[in-house]
């Protein structure tokens, strides 16, 4: 953070920041915000795994039972799984 000071809590950096906010409401400071704009680019890192055409038709007939996405599914899957190998 830069020597500027929080507009609003007129902290000198992001604890103060934080503290400030643990004990005050945005409510009560709603007239001194003003508009921003910013743009947000929110990326998933995604890495593929093979996985067999016959394995593929039962993961997704199984996740459309569920009502969930197959990717849905594999992750609980494989949550799961490593969840009970590390008990």
């Amino acid at each position: 953070m830069n020597n500027n000071k929080s507009s609003i809590s007129k902290a000198r950096d992001y604890d103060e920041i934080g503290e400030f906010w643990d004990i005050h409401e945005l409510a009560d400071h709603w007239d001194e915000t003003r508009p921003a704009e910013f743009e947000v680019d929110i990326q998933s890192e995604l890495i593929y795994y093979a996985v067999d055409n016959e394995l593929s038709d039962k993961i997704q007939a199984s996740a459309r039972r569920r009502g969930i996405s197959p990717d849905t599914l594999v992750n609980l899957w494989l949550q799961e799984k490593l969840q009970e190998q590390s008990s």
